[in-house]
């Protein structure tokens, strides 16, 4: 009933820029809590950043100053502004809708992810 589609991955250089941008659509009353996870190869998916739909943000301590997580409630997005991009910071990003409530059923929470967008930091 939720989908949840990321896009702005890609290929850049070390020091550069990418935004991630994600779209949750479906009969969505709320979603609490939005983010961006990610996983490189061979380790655990990580949370990178999220954000309340009243605007409390976290952030991992590796991209504290670098990044920046933002949020359209009534459209249902959520962005990533990446920069100063490191070659660790290479991964498969996953957008993720924490506590949302869909019509139709009741007030029940669930969770929703999307299918990910890879990013790629290389000279």
């Amino acid at each position: 009933q939720v989908q949840l589609v990321e896009s702005g991955g890609g290929l850049v250089q070390p020091g550069g820029s990418l935004r991630l941008s994600c779209l949750a659509s479906g009969n969505i009353i709320t979603i609490y809590s939005m983010g961006w996870y990610r996983q490189a190869t061979g380790k655990q998916r990580e949370l990178v950043a999220s954000i309340t739909s009243g605007g409390w943000r976290e952030y991992v301590d590796s991209v504290k100053g670098r990044f920046t997580i933002d949020r359209d409630n009534a459209k249902n997005m959520v962005f990533l502004q990446m920069n100063s991009l490191k070659p660790e910071d290479t991964a498969v990003y996953y957008c993720n809708a924490d506590r949302t409530v869909v019509k139709g059923q009741g007030w029940r929470e669930s969770e929703y992810w999307g299918q990910g967008t890879q990013v790629t930091v290389s000279s």
